[in-house]
């Protein structure tokens, strides 16, 4: 996990492929928001936490390099780190794996927004400090 802060689980389920038994392409992208919503929850409180506080992470742009096909029931590891905090802006990295081969990589790019007026909103101070942190720890030598 060299270089990524989180890794969470997943398992690919049937509805996840294709009418060839491969993951839809689609399929990435919601385990590229599992692993984000998991990153929140161990480091900063959660998902909810921001909803709470009044504001919305949007997804402004996603990516994904698809490198080797993955079917029904393969389990895989999907790593992340975030990034790239800014003004109201910030950025995810992912990785996932099967066993020790990686079958897809990519990033999306969010902005926080007032929850009621869907405004940019700079990155709440304890949200920053939260991902520093944990970025932090995952750069110390062991």
């Amino acid at each position: 996990m060299d270089g990524f802060t989180f890794s969470t689980r997943v398992r690919v389920r049937f509805a996840d492929t294709d009418a060839q038994g491969i993951a839809h392409n689609a399929a990435y992208l919601v385990w590229f928001e599992v692993a984000r919503v998991e990153y929140l929850r161990a480091f900063a409180g959660g998902y909810q936490a921001l909803r709470d506080r009044g504001v919305e992470a949007v997804v402004l742009e996603s990516h994904c390099r698809y490198r080797v096909p993955v079917r029904f029931d393969d389990e895989l590891e999907i790593r992340t780190r975030c990034g790239d905090v800014r003004g109201a802006r910030f950025r995810y990295e992912y990785e996932i794996a099967r066993g020790e081969e990686i079958v897809a990589d990519g990033w999306t790019a969010h902005a926080c927004v007032d929850a009621e007026t869907l405004r940019p909103a700079r990155v709440p101070a304890w949200l920053v400090e939260a991902i520093s942190a944990a970025e932090a720890a995952a750069t110390r030598p062991s």
